[in-house]
């Protein structure tokens, strides 16, 4: 009866942020100052007649009262239907099917590295001297502030201008995805480093691993069976903010290494008031957050099956 309550409830708040993101975008696109009509006649420049924003106008009904335009945006999105691009005059959903791949590439090669780089920074913390602490701490808070857009024109500069190891732009190659996928997982991997340390220390002084090395437990024994364990709970709880993260910040990443991507498409569906494509990319985003965070609840539940029977009570 638990789990039935429980999936009950996952749904119901699924259904309402994709209503709310919906909701947003709709409102977001008609605050933007100009002509709809015009972005879906190919902008400004395209020089359409009269005769023909005005069919574009009837076409899409934004002759309408806004609340009907509402109500139609959200009948249609019901349906599955994500409509039609206004800027590339193609199904949004193919569109999609053809830029995804190279997103969740980049995305889950950053997820893996952001979390490689605080796991061995969290072990390294954990016998270091004062000073060492101190040091690690500076490069988490440093790496956690650094932004995207500045993080990848000094890795173009160092690796692709000077030394001529790494392409600056998209190759298609593994080379190719090296640089921006450390300008997506550095900043993630400060935070979650951050957090990861400071549960670690406190693990590894908490009663149950005092009474493991009592036990006659040795320090990587503790390490592993108690002490990451717990570390790794925490930051495992952002995980879901950690995918949004990589998906808001491949929309810099995939600008700055001309890659193409959900990101790169968001940004220029924006700038083309292209609100098929807009809502089709965040109402996904969303979608995928939600996955995340379904699994992430799993795992939580795997690791600390006392935690989760707790929020079933």
């Amino acid at each position: 009866m638990h789990i039935i309550t429980r999936l009950a409830r996952r749904v119901g708040a699924a259904v309402i942020l994709l209503w709310l993101v919906a909701t947003v975008i709709f409102i977001a696109i008609r605050l933007i100052p100009g002509d709809p009509a015009e972005a879906i006649m190919g902008g400004p420049g395209s020089q359409a007649s009269a005769e023909a924003l005005e069919a574009a106008r009837e076409q899409y009904h934004l002759n309408e009262p806004i609340l009907v335009q509402y109500g139609l945006y959200l009948g249609q999105l019901a349906t599955g239907d994500l409509g039609t691009s206004y800027a590339q005059h193609r199904p949004v959903a193919q569109i999609m099917a053809e830029v995804l791949p190279a997103t969740l590439q980049l995305t889950l090669i950053a997820l893996v590295l952001a979390w490689v780089i605080p796991f061995v920074m969290a072990a390294i913390a954990a016998r270091a001297s004062r000073l060492g602490r101190v040091m690690g701490t500076i490069i988490e808070v440093v790496a956690a502030a650094v932004p995207h857009f500045w993080l990848g024109a000094m890795l173009i500069i160092i690796f692709s201008t000077w030394l001529g190891w790494l392409p600056a732009v998209d190759t298609g190659t593994v080379r190719g995805i090296i640089l921006p996928a450390v300008t997506l997982a550095v900043p993630l991997s400060g935070f979650l480093a951050q957090l990861m340390r400071d549960s670690l220390m406190t693990a590894m002084s908490s009663p149950f691993a005092l009474a493991a090395r009592a036990r006659g437990a040795s320090e990587g024994q503790v390490f592993f069976r108690h002490g990451f364990r717990h570390a790794a709970l925490p930051a495992l709880n952002l995980t879901g903010w950690a995918v949004a993260a990589s998906i808001s910040g491949a929309v810099v990443v995939e600008e700055v290494f001309a890659r193409p991507g959900l990101g790169r498409s968001l940004l220029g569906a924006v700038l083309a008031r292209d609100m098929p494509m807009v809502t089709g990319i965040a109402l996904f985003s969303a979608l995928i957050y939600m996955v995340v965070m379904l699994i992430v609840e799993a795992i939580e539940a795997f690791i600390n099956p006392a935690a989760a029977r707790g929020d079933d009570q």
